[in-house]
């Protein structure tokens, strides 16, 4: 792939770091899974209907901590399809995708294995091979935005030991998610629009705050239109060439925005015909177990005759916002309450991080966010704009996140904000990568931001494991712990104790971001 075939040591070192740590996360989960007793968690845990072979067992040792909480529901679903209600909260691209592996490259082990335990193996395949792509287009992607190598470089480093680890590596969408949205954001940069929208509308098949990130197409059209009357020339401003321009930009954008719009409306079409249409025989087409467990547990089967969902007789039935709402009580300040505290105090370092992140960015440039950056400035006008985390360029970036940020702390389960913002936004790692540039010394001495082909971003040939200067940034202030500064202490400390507290308590079902 194009990401990965460029001659760039930084890019290479982004992958490598990338699959070290990838590695070394399943090493830990399963020590951690094997070691400590799983939490008798009430989470969903639905029957196997066919007895393990010793292979099953196996993997169920190895990777059995990968597939707990929501990894659960994906898992049930690659293998049976949407067969409860509140299974629709989950869109279908992962679902299809682990399918798909599970039936096609690891079909040569059906005999070894069963569904399940491949489908588990193709989670954890292919979540390896979207972290790994993830960081390097957020490495691409920094270098576009940013014009800071160095920067680009270490937030991408940043990426894979991300907070929300845990969840790029179990049976989760987030590795997925993240890298479709960093993938179509650098097209974007690089103005290939036709797939930057094929990878947003992709990733809005794979989780439902992917909708927002139309609004990107939306500011590049408008930017776009308002640079071009800010230095167009005096015929573009006569009323038919106007109006021309203004309905092709519109018009693009619309159809842009609408494709990244059709796969969570063709879900919800699918969920109504799904539960809303005429019934069916559920004993031909639900084994008992499983609607055993229904019964039990009080779930809403598929094509349950005479027996509708309320949403169904909604005006615009959508299943998606009708399972937050009723399920897991998922709206406008319905979290806070003095129970969550725990919870709030969970996701304070990511908040606060984000938030210092748009004050920083809305100190630096008041001029430019009142004018939400369609005003030409005088580093552009002079072919100089300014490069770094406070650069034009990255105002959209935070817009995106500071929005994501508001509605996840005010609507959502608070402490879900660490894995919400760590696979949606590049502004978490653009900013701690920024501020560690900025505020470490060790870190200064690291060269310039176009180094020759040979060297790496420390001055280090990229295949050199004899002793010195590491290539990689982040393991080198690691090795120097007592030498870096307390902000260097702080961002990294938050970043490796989210990294391994998450392996810890997640994979032995106890709650988590």
């Amino acid at each position: 792939m194009e990401l990965v075939r460029r001659e760039d040591p930084q890019l290479r070192e982004v992958v490598w770091f990338a699959g070290r740590c990838r590695a070394l996360t399943l090493l830990l989960q399963a020590a951690f899974n094997l070691l400590i007793p799983d939490h008798a968690a009430d989470a969903f845990s639905p029957p196997r209907l066919s007895e393990p072979s010793p292979w099953d067992v196996l993997v169920e040792w190895l990777l059995g901590g990968l597939s707990h909480w929501d990894a659960e529901h994906f898992l049930f679903i690659a293998e049976h399809g949407y067969l409860y209600e509140h299974n629709c909260a989950f869109l279908p691209l992962y679902p299809l995708s682990l399918w798909a592996v599970a039936r096609g490259a690891l079909w040569p082990l059906q005999r070894l294995l069963r569904l399940r335990s491949r489908l588990l193996l193709s989670a954890v395949l292919l979540n390896s091979l979207f972290s790994a792509l993830a960081a390097a287009a957020l490495y691409e992607l920094g270098r576009v935005v940013l014009r800071r190598r160095r920067v680009a470089f270490l937030a991408a480093l940043l990426f894979s030991l991300s907070p929300a680890n845990v969840f790029m590596a179990a049976a989760y969408s987030e590795s997925m998610f993240a890298f479709l949205a960093f993938g179509a954001m650098w097209q974007l940069e690089k103005g290939q629009s036709w797939l930057s929208g094929l990878l947003f509308s992709l990733a809005s098949g794979a989780r439902a705050n992917g909708l927002i990130n139309a609004g990107f197409f939306l500011y590049s059209q408008g930017k776009r239109f308002a640079l071009q009357l800010q230095v167009g020339s005096g015929s573009l401003r006569k009323l038919p060439l106007l109006w021309k321009q203004v309905l092709s930009l519109a018009s693009s954008a619309v159809l842009m925005s609408a494709g990244i719009f059709l796969p969570f409306a063709l879900f919800q079409y699918y969920a109504y015909l799904r539960f809303c249409g005429p019934g069916t025989s559920l004993d031909q087409t639900i084994p008992e177990p499983l609607l055993q467990l229904a019964r039990d547990k009080g779930y809403h089967p598929a094509a349950m005759d005479g027996a509708k969902p309320p949403w169904c007789s909604q005006r615009v039935p959508v299943v998606y916002s009708y399972i937050q709402d009723t399920y897991w009580n998922v709206g406008f300040l319905r979290y806070f309450e003095l129970r969550q505290i725990p919870n709030f105090l969970l996701a304070l370092p990511v908040t606060l991080l984000v938030s210092w992140a748009a004050w920083t960015y809305i100190s630096t440039n008041p001029r430019h966010c009142l004018t939400l950056g369609l005003e030409r400035s005088k580093s552009e006008e002079e072919g100089k704009p300014r490069d770094g985390f406070c650069c034009p360029a990255a105002f959209v970036y935070v817009v995106h996140a500071t929005a994501l940020l508001a509605f996840g702390f005010f609507c959502m389960h608070v402490q879900v904000l660490t894995r919400f913002l760590g696979s949606s936004s590049p502004i978490l790692y653009w900013f701690s990568a920024h501020l560690l540039q900025e505020h470490e010394p060790l870190l200064w001495s690291a060269g310039t931001d176009n180094p020759s082909p040979g060297r790496s971003v420390l001055g280090k040939s990229p295949g050199s494991c004899g002793k010195g200067t590491p290539d990689n940034p982040v393991v080198r202030l690691l090795l120097n712990w007592r030498l870096i500064t307390p902000l260097s202490k702080g961002i990294l400390g938050f970043f490796l104790c989210y990294w391994l507290l998450g392996l810890l308590l997640h994979c032995n079902f106890l709650p988590w971001t």
